[in-house]
């Protein structure tokens, strides 16, 4: 290296002589045209590095001149040009050797980070002072160093920061493999986006902040323009092999791709995902339940001893930060967000887990409009059906209505809540027990019928048996007046014969007058007897219809008892299930 540095210093002293040794020729002497140049102290002359060779004899002058011309001017002349000449070649090789110094400089400096880097001392005093030139930039004051100490690839190419670098990809960024790395993890809820009850699992829009420890990594920020830190793609480092143990579904959004490396060897990732987890679900008080779900995050390969987690545990913090970047919540209500460690061990290596609890509540509003009131609307109508009539079969056929409505509305339910559950929700009893009040006063209006209609039979076979004994009744009355108007008819004929036998003969005084007054008299009586009998059929019938039967009797009772039941029992229903929500 040092031989080579020489050769290229050997033209600028092969310049330096050769100006001198211009200046040196006299103005009156233009005849000694003989211009030997000066060896160089190392032993090289002009030929070595391909100057332009001027002959010792000087030019060649030509044998013939014209006439009339000086050959000593003609001579000086063409010195001249040649001296002129050997100047810009001169020139020109200056700048290609200054050319060619740049670049074993910047050569050398590369050379020099590698070694510092492996932890070999510099070669020679000359290394150290071209990286303390191109560093600091006082010696040369270039530009272009400058501009390029300023870069993020300054500093990548004084880390040898690369791709295929295995001293920072291939394992953990310690220099001793005892020691621990340490890994700080911090979370925040953006959205919660789905909650399936009956899958057990929920989507989440997370943000996750990792930040590690590299020691491979450091460098001082004032050699390079002051930057403290730079962003690298994440396939130039090792990076943590941390996953949420809930986690049912990769995810499919791009990870980020980058990575922000400090001086001082920190290393920050940030990433935000769509997480669909598990979560253990508790319906019992649904619609008005609240959940938590759990996020852990721990190592898929190292131990604790050789990654440690730390994490926030300001838990107003977490849950400020999470408020703050919260967008979407829709059904579910953000509540709270807490953290917590455990240790897990599997296949007898133990693991440091860092467990976030978030919790979230149920928005019940819709729930309560769209299921819980027209359940109890439909309650409320079998209630009021006991003030219908059981004559007739109005009552049963809307009781029946009624209670298929309820049946349809469970069957909605059953789509909502999960089969997994441990306990019955309350939902569920709430709509068991409308349901079993509701069937259970069907099944009493079908026995109340029943037993009305049982003594309704008794009286048809009472009413045949009246209906015979009126039957004969009229017909003792009808052979009575029967014989009445015989009687009448005779008194007409006694009187018509009477008539004829005075044409004929002197009638009887007082005989006919008196036929007449016993059959006005006998008329009267028949027609009060008849209008006695009427008045007698009238009585008889409103009284059998004003006295019920046995059954009948029995059958209001009944009615009315479990009425009082009824209404008792879904008051104590209803406010117990209330309560127990409430609570």
């Amino acid at each position: 290296m040092m031989l080579t540095g020489f050769f290229f210093f050997l033209p600028l002293l092969t310049g330096l002589k050769t100006s001198d040794s211009e200046q040196q020729v006299p103005d009156g002497h233009e005849d000694e045209s003989n211009l030997q140049l000066e060896e160089n102290p190392g032993g090289v002359n002009e030929k070595t590095l391909g100057a332009p060779q001027v002959d010792a004899a000087g030019p060649e002058v030509p044998s013939e001149f014209p006439a009339g011309v000086d050959h000593k001017s003609a001579a000086g002349s063409l010195v001249g040009l040649a001296t002129e000449d050997l100047r810009l070649t001169l020139a020109i090789r200056e700048a290609e050797v200054r050319s060619r110094q740049l670049e074993v400089e910047v050569m050398n400096l590369r050379i020099q980070a590698l070694k510092l880097q492996q932890g070999q001392p510099s070669s020679g005093g000359n290394t150290s002072s071209l990286e303390s030139e191109e560093l600091h930039g006082n010696e040369t004051g270039d530009e272009a160093n400058k501009d390029y100490k300023c870069r993020f690839q300054a500093v990548l190419d004084y880390l040898n920061l690369t791709k295929d670098n295995p001293k920072y990809t291939v394992s953990r960024p310690v220099k001793n493999h005892t020691a621990a790395t340490l890994i700080y993890i911090d979370m925040a809820i953006y959205a919660i986006l789905d909650v399936r009850e009956r899958d057990q699992t929920f989507v989440t829009y997370i943000w996750i902040f990792l930040e590690w420890d590299n020691e491979y990594i450091d460098w001082t920020p004032s050699e390079f323009c002051g930057l403290e830190y730079i962003t690298a793609p994440t396939e130039y480092l090792w990076m943590p092999d941390l996953t949420i143990k809930e986690m049912t579904e990769k995810d499919k959004i791009r990870p980020s791709p980058y990575l922000k490396i400090y001086n001082r060897g920190w290393v920050e990732y940030r990433d935000d995902r769509v997480v669909v987890s598990t979560c253990k679900m508790h319906t019992y008080k649904f619609p008005f339940d609240t959940q938590t779900c759990t996020f852990a995050f721990k190592s898929v390969l190292y131990s604790d001893k050789e990654v440690q987690i730390l994490f926030n545990k300001n838990h107003k913090a977490l849950k400020e930060e999470s408020i703050k970047v919260m967008r979407t919540q829709y059904e579910w209500l953000f509540v709270d967000l807490t953290s917590n460690t455990s240790l897990d061990t599997f296949y007898n290596i133990n693991q440091t887990v860092v467990v976030y609890f978030l919790t979230m509540k149920r928005r019940s509003v819709l729930y309560v409009a769209n299921f819980l009131l027209p359940v109890f609307f439909f309650l409320c109508l079998d209630l009021a059906s006991l003030l219908i009539s059981h004559r007739g079969g109005e009552k049963l056929s809307f009781k029946v209505t009624v209670l298929l409505a309820v049946t349809v509305m469970q069957l909605l339910l059953n789509d909502v809540l999960p089969t997994s559950s441990d306990t019955i929700p309350l939902i569920a009893t709430y709509c068991i027990g409308v349901f079993g009040m509701m069937m259970l006063s069907l099944m009493e209006t079908i026995f109340v019928m029943y037993l009305m209609e049982k003594d309704f039979q008794d009286d048809e076979t009472d009413r045949d048996r009246s209906l015979n004994e009126s039957r004969e009744d009229k017909l003792d009355k009808g052979n009575f007046h029967s014989c009445f108007r015989g009687m009448k008819k005779r008194f007409h004929c006694a009187s018509a014969k009477d008539e004829s036998a005075d044409e004929t003969s002197v009638p009887k005084e007082g005989s006919s007058s008196q036929l007449t007054d016993v059959s006005l008299a006998l008329e009267k009586v028949s027609d009060e007897l008849g209008e006695i009998d009427r008045k007698m059929s009238l009585l008889s019938s409103s009284k059998e219809e004003e006295k019920p039967g046995y059954w009948t009797r029995m059958a209001k009772k009944i009615d009315k008892a479990y009425s009082i039941i009824y209404v008792m029992s879904a008051s104590l229903f209803l406010v117990t299930i209330f309560t127990m929500w409430a609570t």
